[in-house]
């Protein structure tokens, strides 16, 4: 590792438990550093009492470790202001929230939300349930050859990729030019947790905004926000969404931001206690933001754990966290390419893409792949990845998928790579 960005894994109390072990699964799920796990152990030591409830010192000190995350992470994406932070519970509750909250208020019967075939389930299945309500329309962006996305039916005249071929399979892939006046929500991930690719949002947001001002743009951040600096400002979105286990905190804990005025416009998802400011025998009125939101008692050590998270980041710095994740990404690329019977999805060069690799070899299933990585005490994941959508344009059932960390280093790779090279000679392929 360079001296810039050393070894991490000390901070990390799992690789003391397990030495030998190779994590290779934060796209699901992070590890956590002594620090997340220091702050969630000392609210309950020091400050375990319900938030914005008493008036005793115990509670303010509990509300006020609470609040104080809530201007970190609106500080973290550079939101406007701490109302906008709304906490639930991950990024699939968030989604639900603007669904709910906004899409069930405002949308109509033949209005249009974009998507993509990279999406995650927690980016389709809110929307098919809208369509079946009230009859939204649903139009899937492809993914061209080298697992990007194919933006010319966005943006027909700024395609950068003309000379690549689309993918074909399923059948019923919209190919037509979409009428940007008629779209009403594009909803995207960030970066896929199957191909590592990071989507040109920025680029895709500005011209939409251009053409149609009223379009309203919702990002999933669940893998970009450990990976990448966020600045919503600058993404030009509306809504973005995110988990907190995905960044070194706590599981359980997730964030939705969204502009001030459409939160204020927005309906909560779930109704009931906190989040009220009367209630009668007729009727509840429903308090002002960002509690309108937040009902009942939340993940309290969570969203501290939160908090410790962000901070951990930022004594690192997401610039250098980026630079290493590059670093490991071109060296996974040139290892994994080098086996000639490996099959690799995703982007095939470390431009615009992170260090998760899916990938297959030929008639071995995924899940063998993965237990006998796993008797080499290397952890990766295997199957679908909850992106069943973007497996059918693959043309495969699952695959095994390898994403790495801040924690990670080169010496992982090589020994995944020794891990792949073992389970050809095992299986005698």
């Amino acid at each position: 590792m360079s001296n810039d960005f050393p070894n991490r894994k000390d901070d990390f109390p799992i690789f003391k438990t397990f030495r030998e072990l190779v994590y290779l699964d934060s796209a699901s799920t992070s590890q956590k550093p002594h620090s997340v796990i220091a702050a969630v152990a000392d609210f309950y030591k020091k400050k375990n009492a319900n938030t914005h409830r008493g008036i005793y010192k115990l509670a303010e000190e509990a509300t006020e470790a609470y609040e104080n995350v809530r201007d970190l992470v609106a500080q973290f994406i550079n939101a406007n202001k701490r109302e906008e932070i709304i906490f639930t519970g991950n990024v699939n509750q968030s989604i639900n929230l603007v669904a709910h909250g906004w899409g069930r208020k405002f949308l109509k019967q033949g209005d249009i939300i974009v998507l993509s075939e990279m999406e995650h389930h927690a980016n389709i299945v809110p929307w098919l349930r809208l369509k079946e309500e009230i009859g939204v329309e649903l139009i899937f962006l492809p993914i061209i050859e080298d697992g990007r996305l194919d933006d010319k039916i966005l943006m027909p005249e700024r395609s950068r990729r003309q000379n690549s071929s689309t993918l074909r399979q399923p059948a019923d892939r919209s190919e037509k030019k979409i009428d940007v006046n008629k779209i009403k929500l594009v909803a995207l991930t960030h970066i896929s947790n199957v191909l590592g690719t990071i989507n040109p949002i920025e680029e895709v947001t500005a011209f939409l905004k251009k053409q149609n001002p009223g379009i309203k743009i919702l990002i999933d951040a669940a893998q970009s926000v450990a990976h990448i600096p966020l600045d919503v400002k600058k993404l030009k979105c509306d809504f973005l969404v995110f988990s907190g286990h995905k960044m070194l905190g706590p599981t359980g804990v997730g964030v939705l931001w969204a502009k001030e005025f459409l939160l204020e416009k927005m309906d909560p998802l779930f109704v009931g206690s906190h989040m009220i400011k009367s209630v009668t025998k007729e009727k509840a009125i429903f308090t002002d933001l960002p509690e309108k939101f937040e009902v009942g008692t939340g993940n309290l050590e969570g969203v501290v754990g939160l908090g410790a998270a962000i901070k951990y980041l930022q004594s690192i710095g997401m610039e250098k966290i980026m630079a290493h994740d590059h670093e490991l990404t071109q060296y996974a690329l040139n290892k994994l390419q080098a086996l000639p019977y490996l099959t690799m999805h995703g982007p095939q060069t470390a431009d615009n893409r992170i260090g998760i690799f899916s990938f297959e070899i030929p008639k071995v299933h995924p899940h063998d792949i993965a237990q006998i990585l796993d008797n080499r005490y290397i952890a990766i994941r295997s199957g679908h990845h909850c992106c069943q959508v973007l497996m059918q344009t693959l043309g495969v059932t699952a695959t095994a998928r390898a994403s790495f960390y801040l924690y990670n280093t080169k010496e992982d790779i090589d020994r995944l790579v020794d891990g792949i090279e073992s389970v050809k000679k095992i299986l005698k392929i």
